[in-house]
């Protein structure tokens, strides 16, 4: 299992490798707020693996793994209880929706970033995910080629975390 993985200067490295990466549209911010498109600095746990088992199996990795169904989503409503949480849909609270047509969101590893308690309103739903076929910038997310997020998932566990760093 790979302890550290790091993001800086538009790549993520790990033990076993280097790839293109995206952030979010507001860059890299060490003071996140809901909605500002950034992606939060510091070193995060990864926390579970979301997948889309009709696109993509049973994913390898030692992250506890869920499959994604149609009533997924992730709770982004500050003033609601659930936030920063996983929601099922149809929900009150404002959300996202997981199960998406892009692709994007085929494969997505929750960050531990807001969320031991989540704080209202310093971001949430910063998954590490698949990229764009352009690498066009996230919400706040990071987010690789699938291929290469297929290659990296084997390595991570409970343990490995996260570094997103300035570059």
């Amino acid at each position: 299992m790979i302890d550290r993985i790091t993001v800086s200067g538009g790549t993520l490295t790990w033990s076993g490798g280097q790839v293109r990466a995206a952030i979010g549209k507001g860059g890299l911010k060490a003071d996140k707020r809901e909605g500002d498109g950034a992606t939060p600095v510091g070193i995060f746990a990864l926390r579970t693996l979301w997948y889309r088992a009709d696109r993509v199996g049973l994913p390898a990795t030692m992250l506890e793994r869920f499959s994604i169904s149609q009533s997924a989503g992730w709770c982004d409503d500050a003033s609601d209880p659930g936030y920063n949480k996983p929601v099922r849909l149809p929900s009150k609270a404002r959300h996202e929706r997981l199960w998406r047509e892009d692709g994007l969101y085929d494969l997505i590893v929750p960050l531990g970033y807001n969320d031991d308690p989540a704080v209202p309103g310093l971001g949430s739903a910063i998954f590490l995910h698949c990229a764009r076929p352009d690498y066009g910038p996230t919400e706040g997310c990071v987010a690789v080629a699938r291929a290469d997020l297929l290659v990296l998932l084997p390595s991570c566990g409970p343990a490995t975390r996260i570094d997103i760093r300035p570059g």
